[in-house]
């Protein structure tokens, strides 16, 4: 029953966030609440006034999602979630998709009798970008592009590019030590909870 629960609180997550439904994304987090992205870090209401802002500006990054595995000890979960986040923008004149594949890796605590998200990490696998004509040439600052890992090189380009953004490097990625780091850190939180 509770990794029915936390499924569907990781699908809640990207659908109201996705729809822009920012009452009901509240909901999916614990007070405590932390999200981690390419382009943000801090308190999941932060997240959510920063994402609002976006959206107002025309800013629209989606999820989709894969298989979940959960492991449950007492009041404490991890789930990692297979997804996919596309975002479109414009680059060098050029409109683009950029697609990254990965995990969300995601730490849960029970609040008030229920499964909420405590904190997400993405995990970053690969990416790539592609311009919506297939006629257009798209010429991309190799040194910039490569100052990130390969996980989300192209996302990290077009966020910086096209909305601004300040983005993080060295996030966890396929097999780095950032995504060690990041089970270690589960593990413990899973320990917490005996």
């Amino acid at each position: 029953m509770d990794e029915l629960e936390i499924s569907a609180v990781v699908q809640r997550w990207v659908l109201y966030r996705d729809a822009g439904d920012w009452d009901r994304f509240r909901d999916v987090w614990h007070p405590n609440g932390w999200m981690s992205a390419t382009w943000f870090e801090g308190p999941y209401e932060e997240f959510i006034r920063a994402s609002r802002k976006g959206f107002a500006e025309g800013v629209r990054i989606l999820h989709f999602l894969g298989g979940t595995a959960v492991d449950v000890v007492g009041g404490h979960a991890i789930a990692q979630t297979k997804m996919t986040i596309t975002q479109r923008g414009v680059v060098h004149g050029v409109e683009v998709d950029v697609v990254c594949t990965g995990r969300f890796y995601d730490f849960f605590a029970r609040h008030e009798g229920e499964w909420r998200m405590a904190h997400r990490q993405p995990i970053y696998e690969s990416d790539r970008m592609h311009a919506l004509d297939p006629a257009a040439v798209l010429g991309l600052d190799a040194d910039r592009l490569a100052r990130f890992p390969v996980g989300y090189r192209h996302l990290a380009y077009l966020q910086e590019v096209a909305c601004g953004a300040q983005v993080r490097p060295g996030l966890p990625g396929l097999h780095d030590e950032a995504t060690r780091r990041l089970y270690r850190e589960g593990q413990v939180w899973l320990l917490e909870a005996v």
